[in-house]
């Protein structure tokens, strides 16, 4: 079975964990926190990481690990491995989200060097590890099913859930929300049957059904909230959400993991853009 090592970000527990299996790490975490990270793992370097994606708080440590344990070698899908390489564009755009918390939360983002990657399309089985394409929170996300254990490494396509709150919900930051993408990749999930889902925000659920349909039904309701309401509303809504748990230390968690506003501009950007592609096929 599969480790949770919890990073404390911000000295907290339960918003960002590292998951080890068999001496292979699954999505690192962030630079600020590599040290927590190679603690929880004996101080010894990893097998070799696999990353669901490319977002700082999931992938962030991978060229600073790279840098400290040269040989490491590092899985990720073909269209975020560039920005592994080259991490400016990546940078840039978390600093438009994040500003001048940048250096707090996520640490230095290192460079991956090229000769260390190991580029992922979906459909391999790496390490005893299937893979499969599950992009709707990110276009380059990937899942990893441990085959001996049927677990599934699901980054953020299964969510965002603090114990021991059942309350799940999709985060949805910019820039590449898609909704039907999304729940085609809960499909893929489903279809694995997986003993448990392994979340990085936060640990082990295995309720596996009743975890992907509130999925899906937060999909749908957060996704018909912000095209049918403004920017005011939606937040309040979510606010509600997040507070009707009823637990403060979840909901301080829940909005560190998945920060209100950053729900919004995601799916906003989503229906802006669905809209723009509509008004361009039918003038064509």
């Amino acid at each position: 079975m599969s480790r949770p090592i919890d990073l404390l970000q911000l000295g907290l527990d339960r918003v960002i964990c590292a998951w080890e299996a068999d001496g292979l790490v699954v999505d690192p975490g962030p630079e600020s926190r590599m040290e927590t990270l190679l603690e929880g793992l004996g101080g010894g370097a990893p097998r070799a990481l696999l990353l669901t994606h490319i977002h700082l708080d999931h992938a962030g440590a991978s060229g600073a690990l790279v840098r400290r344990f040269p040989d490491l070698e590092v899985y990720v899908h073909e269209r975020g491995a560039p920005h592994m390489v080259d991490p400016s564009k990546l940078v840039k755009s978390a600093a438009q989200l994040y500003g001048d918390d940048m250096e707090r939360l996520w640490g230095e983002v290192v460079p991956v060097p090229e000769e260390n990657l190991h580029v992922l399309t979906g459909g391999e089985v790496v390490h005893g590890f299937r893979v499969e394409y599950t992009p709707g929170h990110a276009y380059h996300h990937v899942s990893y099913l441990k085959e001996d254990t049927g677990e599934a490494f699901v980054g953020d396509v299964a969510g965002v859930r603090i114990p021991p709150s059942d309350l799940t919900a999709p985060p949805t930051p910019p820039p590449d929300i898609d909704l039907e993408a999304w729940n085609q990749s809960l499909d893929v999930l489903a279809a694995w049957e997986p003993t448990s889902l392994c979340l990085t925000h936060f640990g082990r659920a295995d309720d596996v059904d009743a975890h992907l349909l509130r999925m899906r039904e937060g999909i749908a309701r957060r996704g018909e909230n912000a095209r049918a309401h403004g920017q005011e509303a939606f937040m309040a809504g979510v606010e509600a959400e997040i507070e009707a748990a009823d637990e403060p230390e979840v909901t301080e968690r829940f909005r560190l993991a998945a920060p209100t506003d950053q729900m919004w501009l995601g799916l906003e950007r989503y229906w802006r853009k669905r809209a723009e592609r509509e008004t361009t096929a039918s003038a064509s």
